[in-house]
């Protein structure tokens, strides 16, 4: 167990420096296989690097980035927010529900919460502050509502998580649906409050025609998601194979149907997309080499007996978790929290009888309000730069949004129907 703590700290503390986390994992890893295991273990490093990050669910991740980075160039986030716009400009503060509005769309295909700010927030942002919007609240709607992408599916940290805790992929995508529909309705009840303190003006009048007119210019756009989770739902595919439709169907929409897509275009979507991937997946590798040395020492199964030793209250057992996950959520991205906690606490949380899935969605909802908690808070950040406003002044608007996280959060622990219903319904 000190072991464990030690080495955790030392990853720690080589990010907080600003050393890159993949190298961190990779760095701590090494010297300590070389310190428990000698220099013949040097050998397995790159088999195990090399086997850590070719697992089959993994592929799924570039190819939804792809997607994600396809969509941006190719008109379709455009349509998006045109449909949005015309669902909910009507009420007070209106941009702020189109921003939520069209956050739920995105996030059923990107599966990227910081693929959905870059996207939408480019966009939006200048268009709420043109119309009179304080920027601190446009960055942080926007902000808060991209990390809707993370718990409605598909999600990338689910997958990460699914490869983790061995847990089902598919499960874990139906789960998040009604803790991400629950988060968007919070959200778009903050922005009215914070619409009316404001004085912040309704967009136009509802118009019929003009729904129409956006939802059938959206209509392809719309195919995405409906290919995506249809065949996954179905069984019809893996979400792999789902991943791989939406590239297909994406460049398809954007070459053929929408005609915005050129190879000027797709070539930068590709590059975009290689470069986030190669983050992940180098901390997916480097972390499989610090799983191998802590199950080596045994670490996880320490941790799990001396917590049981303590409750086996699955209620406190979670309490705790919760506590563990946004602290890390901090100071870690979503994927390197998942990558180096997830394999250590799970048979903790299998030994008192927490359902992985269950548990899933628990992690995906702490991960999504570390992405809006600085200093790291890489999706805030984002928005913050794209409004060009004070990380701090755009936080301090941001917890009323944070809060609605937390709220579903604390739904999702406790009532565990709020995720596990659909699941139960039509899985178990």
């Amino acid at each position: 167990m000190g072991t464990m703590i030690l080495l955790f700290g030392f990853v720690l503390l080589l990010v907080l420096i600003n050393v890159p986390i993949a190298v961190s994992l990779g760095v701590v890893a090494t010297v300590a296989m070389l310190m428990t295991q000698g220099v013949d273990s040097l050998p397995n490093l790159p088999i195990v690097t090399f086997n850590g990050a070719t697992k089959f669910p993994l592929l799924a991740i570039p190819l939804f980035i792809l997607a994600g980075a396809i969509m941006n160039s190719s008109g379709i986030s455009q349509r998006l927010i045109n449909l949005a716009s015309a669902l909910f400009g009507w009420i007070r503060g209106g941009l702020a529900h189109v921003n939520v509005g069209v956050s739920l769309f995105f996030a059923e295909i990107s599966g990227s919460a910081v693929a959905d700010v870059a996207a939408l927030g480019s966009v939006l942002i200048p268009e709420m502050k043109r119309k009179g919007y304080p920027a601190a609240m446009a960055a942080a709607t926007t902000s808060s509502s991209a990390s809707l992408a993370i718990i409605i599916p598909p999600s990338i940290p689910m997958i990460l998580y699914a490869v983790m805790a061995e847990a089902s992929v598919v499960q874990l995508f139906v789960a998040g649906i009604i803790p991400g529909l629950l988060g968007g309705i919070g959200m778009m009840f903050v922005s009215y409050w914070l619409a009316r303190r404001y004085n912040l003006p309704r967009e136009e009048r509802f118009s019929g025609k003009r729904l129409w007119s956006s939802f059938k210019e959206a209509s392809w756009a719309l195919l995405l998601p409906m290919i995506i989770l249809g065949g996954i739902f179905g069984g019809l595919v893996t979400a792999t194979e789902g991943a791989a439709l939406a590239v297909i169907a994406a460049i398809f929409i954007g070459i053929v149907i929408y005609r915005e897509l050129n190879w000027s275009h797709l070539k930068a979507s590709i590059m975009e997309g290689g470069v986030q991937t190669a983050i992940v997946m180098l901390m997916v590798a480097t972390s499989a080499l610090l799983g191998s040395v802590l199950t080596e020492i045994r670490a996880p199964q320490q941790m799990a007996q001396v917590v049981s030793d303590m409750t086996s209250n699955p209620i406190i057992v979670l309490l705790l978790l919760n506590i563990l996950f946004l602290f890390l959520g901090v100071f870690l991205h979503s994927a390197a929290a998942i990558i180096l906690v997830v394999p250590i606490v799970m048979p903790l949380v299998n030994s008192v009888g927490i359902d992985p899935v269950h548990f899933g969605i628990i992690v995906t909802l702490n991960l999504a309000i570390g992405q809006q908690t600085p200093p790291v808070a890489s999706v805030l950040m984002v928005a913050s730069s794209i409004a060009k406003c004070s990380v701090w002044d755009v936080t301090r608007t941001n917890v009323y949004y944070i809060g609605v996280l937390m709220a579903v959060l604390l739904l999702v622990t406790y009532v565990p129907v709020t995720g596990m219903g659909l699941v139960n319904l039509f899985y178990r």
